[in-house]
């Protein structure tokens, strides 16, 4: 080879080109296919994770949401302090906060707890 001809490309390949794929399940393929069946699969997982959701939002209402109800319907608590400070910044600043979490970790384990489900569901099938 001359320095003036370019190098020769050479063809890589795997060594397991020749190995037993996994066997795909019907309910995979219905899913990629975008059958009926494959939507009433998706559409049951997003059902499961909307009801999810709409749970952990109505929570965040119901608690966070219902907070600034509670201080006007107990004055009491914009009077009192903790730490110097009111009460009422007190549980907005640091007690909602571990609240949040929580409902996040929640939120994250269910709709994992869903998908794994789901996907037993598919194989199964």
């Amino acid at each position: 080879m001359t320095p003036a001809d370019p190098p020769r490309r050479v063809r890589v390949t795997s060594p397991r080109t020749d190995a037993v794929r996994p066997r795909r399940s019907k309910a995979t393929s219905e899913i990629d296919a975008q059958t009926q069946l494959g939507e009433v699969y998706m559409s049951s997982l997003l059902r499961a994770q909307g009801r999810l959701a709409a749970l952990v939002l109505a929570s965040l209402a119901l608690t966070v949401g219902a907070l600034p109800l509670l201080f006007r319907a107990v004055p009491a608590l914009t009077d009192a302090r903790l730490l110097g400070m009111p009460v009422t910044w007190v549980l907005l600043a640091f007690a909602v906060y571990p609240f949040l979490f929580a409902l996040a970790w929640f939120y994250v384990r269910a709709a994992e707890r869903n998908e794994r489900d789901f996907a037993d569901v598919v194989e199964r099938e």
